[in-house]
């Protein structure tokens, strides 16, 4: 197989509130963790749990967005890439590393309305569906596929 592919797709509950920063540029980066549970039963029977903690960032307006409409503990569905940052320890000179995840488009999970770290509250209940917000590189979902009747069918 040719080339390189490096995709993510993660949906988990945020385990702390957004970050929202901005580079000198003033280019904004929003920084957050997601902790994704996996279920399963074992072979003797008993359910099992196990929780991966996975540190992500989201730049621009991905990032505003996620800043102003998620807070810790509520759901959501990103896509990125991962990245390896790579850096010499202060205290000791040692060589460190971090994954994470580059978020490039994300999905509300839960119609929960309610602010995260940079966007505050809105004036809607709970109930009230989620706002629509199209990211970088977002597609619309495709049309429902029409209904098809056996007898239709020429075969």
């Amino acid at each position: 197989m040719a080339g390189n592919f490096n995709q993510v797709l993660l949906m988990g509950n945020l385990t702390r509130d957004v970050e929202l920063a901005h580079t000198s540029s003033n280019q904004a980066v929003a920084k957050f963790g997601l902790a994704i549970n996996r279920y399963w039963t074992s072979a003797s029977g008993e359910k099992k749990e196990d929780t991966t903690f996975v540190d992500c960032e989201a730049w621009g307006k991905t990032g505003e967005n996620i800043a102003r409409f998620f807070s810790k503990g509520r759901p959501i569905f990103v896509q990125g890439s991962l990245r390896l940052d790579q850096w010499n320890d202060k205290t000791d000179g040692s060589k460190r590393s971090k994954l994470k995840v580059v978020v490039d488009n994300f999905q509300f999970v839960d119609s929960k309305q309610g602010g995260g770290g940079g966007g505050g509250h809105t004036d809607q209940g709970d109930d009230a569906p989620a706002p629509r917000v199209q990211t970088r590189g977002t597609r619309q979902p495709a049309p429902a596929a029409p209904e098809i009747n056996e007898e239709d069918i020429p075969f």
